[in-house]
């Protein structure tokens, strides 16, 4: 490692001011960002720790909607009972992400503002439409996410909560890279209460994650495995590494895409 300023406010409003420090940087659960300091990927001269920000945390239903504070562990939101009867798709979700240690040390703010291509979470905000709620505005998440580790926030603005409509169902299937426990190739796939159905993909696309317009399109009309066959999943824009080629996680979508369906059928 290597010196740098530390501070763990308990206000929002103190960590925001604290972030407007040039070469400051906010750290949430640290899983990702504390291995890129050890890499030297990132040298922040302040690092902010958001974890002692109670206002960041919990969860709660307001009407039709899950409410998720942004400084809530991966482990809260799988051992909820709250979100367990409201969207079952995040308990499966959360249970699959990383080991015991990476669930109860993870947020669900610093997933999405990190967005890695093959992160769980930002399969189910666009799955769901969740609004992300910071500091200083709320963002749909079909306009939040912009591409590899690329979102919308603007420099020192923090998630502090995350709003998800309550779907009618909703579940998870997660293809791992068994080394990593990070997707490979994974589907979020929401029956929303207008009868609508939502297709997030993780793991897959080499711009990151997406949804997928024909297998919804298709789903919508037809809420069957049959459905699924009869959409073309094209391997053009997909990640093409080591661990799979464009047309494995290609056929993948849909695979995992099939499970979702007969999850919920």
């Amino acid at each position: 490692m290597y010196n740098f300023e530390f501070t763990r406010p308990t206000d929002l409003s103190v960590a925001v001011e604290a972030l407007k420090a040039e070469g400051a940087q906010a750290l949430g659960g640290g899983q990702t960002l504390i291995p890129v300091l050890k890499q030297r990927l990132a040298m922040p001269t302040t690092l902010v720790d958001l974890s002692a920000i109670d206002s960041m945390k919990g969860i709660r239903r307001m009407g039709d909607t899950l409410v998720i504070g942004g400084g809530t562990t991966h482990g809260a939101v799988a051992g909820s009972a709250e979100v367990a009867n409201a969207i079952k798709g995040l308990v499966e979700l959360t249970a699959k992400v990383g080991d015991p240690q990476v669930r109860n040390r993870g947020t669900i703010g610093g997933s999405l503002a990190n967005n890695d291509p093959a992160a769980c979470y930002p399969a189910a905000a666009l799955a769901l439409g969740a609004t992300i709620v910071t500091n200083a505005r709320e963002i749909a998440a079909d306009d939040f996410f912009q591409g590899l580790y690329a979102t919308c926030l603007e420099e020192g603005e923090i998630i502090t909560e995350v709003r998800f409509p309550i779907p009618a169902a909703s579940t998870y299937q997660k293809f791992e890279q068994p080394a990593s426990r990070f997707s490979l190739t994974s589907v979020f796939l929401a029956k929303m209460q207008d009868g609508s159905i939502r297709v997030g993909v993780t793991g897959a696309g080499a711009d990151g994650v997406f949804r997928h317009e024909g297998l919804e399109q298709a789903l919508s009309s037809d809420f069957s495995a049959g459905a699924v066959d009869g959409v073309t999943v094209s391997a053009e824009g997909m990640s093409n590494d080591l661990h799979a080629t464009p047309e494995y996680r290609a056929n993948l979508v849909k695979v995992m895409t099939k499970r979702a369906v007969a999850a919920l059928s």
